[in-house]
């Protein structure tokens, strides 16, 4: 059975790439090449929320990911939301992120899993939301990510 890890972080920085960064970096999956993929586990999958990545291969790796991500300039926050619903077989995930509160992302996503789950002739019976939010003071930047990290990394070239 493979592995997929819930991992979040929240930072601030100078730039909004510097915020992006550091909020990988809370995460411990700052030093990978994030590549995105659309919503679905496979069949043979645990998801697992663990807040902070091990160790998961050389940096510089690929890594796959579903990555819910907000970033604002200050003074302003963000949130950012990531669900999934699994059972016997596959199953989803959701993401959602903006300037919201975290009960609006919270509920955009849970209203995301409905609808996919709606789409599907799939049996689901269990659901898991998890937010970050963040806080950017005037001249700042903040982010905040949740991500699903799919394995360990592996070779780009």
């Amino acid at each position: 059975m493979s592995s997929i890890r819930v991992v979040w972080g929240t930072a601030t920085g100078p730039t909004e790439m510097s915020s992006y960064d550091a909020a990988l970096a809370e995460a411990n999956v700052h030093n990978y090449n994030l590549v995105a993929v659309s919503s679905v586990v496979p069949a043979d999958a645990a998801v697992e929320a663990v807040g902070t990545a091990p160790d998961l291969g050389p940096a510089g790796e690929r890594l796959t990911v579903v990555e819910a991500r907000a970033t604002t300039a200050g003074p302003g926050s963000v949130t950012a939301g990531l669900g999934w619903t699994t059972g016997p077989g596959p199953g989803l995930f959701y993401e959602a992120a903006d300037e919201s509160d975290p009960d609006d992302v919270r509920a955009r996503v849970a209203a995301g899993l409905e609808a996919g789950r709606d789409l599907r002739e799939w049996t689901f019976t269990d659901e898991r939301i998890e937010t970050a939010t963040a806080e950017a003071e005037p001249g700042t930047y903040a982010t905040a990510v949740v991500l699903a990290v799919y394995g360990e990394s592996e070779p780009i070239c």
